[in-house]
C-alpha cells in the first residue's frame, strides 16, 4: 500500500484557512472628541513568534510610523495530534463520484486528525492589542466552523471545528516601563481536520438495484418476510451525476422464504 503517490493539500489547504480567519483586521485609532482620525490594517505573516520578536530587537529605530512596525500578527503550525475521540471504523469505506471523470470511486474513512496552531499579536499600544483580540473570541464559543474542501477530485466539502484553547498575555520589554517593546498576546487553537487516503477506482460497480425484505414480527429469530421493497434507478443506464428518479415496487409475500445476496434468488 505505502508508496502509491497522493497529495490531497489536506494540511496546507488547513493552514490557509486558518490564516483567512485573521487577515482583514483593523484598529481604529480616535482624537480627544471621539472622532476617527486613522484607520490601520492589521498584518498578518505565516512565522514563529520569536521571529518577530528578532526582527524588533535588531530596529533600532522605533519611532517610526506605528503602522510599519507594529502592530502585526504572526501564525504558524505547532503540532499535528491523531484524535482518538472521532476515530471510526479502519476499513469503512464509501463511494464518491469523480468530479473529472464521472466515474465512481471507492475512498477509506478519513482519519481524525489536530492541529495546533499559534497566533501572537504584536502591539506597542494595550488599547490595539484589546481592540484585536475583541475581533477575535466572540467568535469561538469555544470553537468556529470552517468548511474547507479536503479532497478537490471528489467534492469532499467538511466543516472543521477550530477550537480557541488559551489566550495569554506577555509584556516584553528592556529597561524600564517606557522603552517597551511590545505587548504580545498569544491565542493557541486547535483545527479538527481529517486526513483522507489514495481515492481508488471501485472495482464493485455502481448500485442499481436495492431490495429489502421487512417483517412485522419483533422476534428476529424466527421473523419471515411479510413485504419486499424493491428500488431502481429510472432509466436503469443512469450514470453518477445524471438527474434520475427511482421506480419503487412493493410485493407482499407470504412463502416464509428468504433472499440470498449471494445466490440473488429466494431460498
Amino acid at each position: 500500500m505505502l508508496g502509491t503517490y497522493y497529495y490531497h493539500e489536506i494540511i496546507r489547504k488547513t493552514i490557509i484557512a486558518f490564516g483567512t480567519l485573521f487577515n482583514d483586521l483593523d484598529i481604529h485609532h480616535k482624537d480627544g472628541s471621539g472622532n476617527t482620525n486613522s484607520v490601520i490594517k492589521v498584518p498578518l505573516a505565516y512565522g514563529p513568534a520569536q521571529k518577530f520578536l528578532a526582527r524588533l530587537e535588531q530596529q533600532a529605530n522605533l519611532d517610526k510610523p506605528v503602522q510599519i512596525t507594529l502592530p502585526r500578527m504572526s501564525f504558524e503550525m505547532t503540532s499535528i495530534e491523531y484524535d482518538a475521540s472521532r476515530k471510526t471504523g479502519i476499513t469503512q469505506t464509501f463511494r464518491a463520484v469523480d468530479e473529472n471523470t464521472s466515474k465512481m470511486k471507492k475512498v477509506f474513512m478519513p482519519v481524525p486528525y489536530n492541529i495546533g496552531f499559534e497566533l501572537s499579536i504584536f502591539c506597542k499600544l494595550n488599547d490595539d492589542a484589546l481592540q484585536i483580540v475583541e475581533q477575535i473570541l466572540p467568535y469561538f464559543q469555544p470553537s468556529f466552523n470552517l468548511t474547507i474542501d479536503l479532497v478537490d477530485s471528489i467534492g469532499e466539502k467538511r466543516d472543521v471545528p477550530v477550537v480557541l484553547n488559551s489566550v495569554a498575555m506577555q509584556d516584553d520589554y528592556e529597561g524600564d516601563f517606557s522603552t517597551r517593546r511590545a505587548l504580545i498576546y498569544t491565542l493557541q487553537f486547535t483545527a479538527k481536520t481529517y486526513l483522507f487516503g489514495p481515492v481508488a477506482d471501485n472495482p464493485e460497480g455502481l448500485i442499481r438495484k436495492v431490495i429489502v425484505d421487512m417483517h412485522a414480527d419483533t422476534n428476529t429469530a424466527t421473523a419471515k418476510r411479510e413485504v419486499r421493497y424493491t428500488a431502481v434507478p429510472d432509466p436503469i443506464d443512469a450514470e453518477p451525476g445524471d438527474d434520475f428518479g427511482f421506480t419503487e415496487t412493493w410485493e407482499y409475500l407470504d412463502d416464509s422464504k428468504e433472499y440470498s445476496p449471494t445466490r440473488q434468488s429466494d431460498i
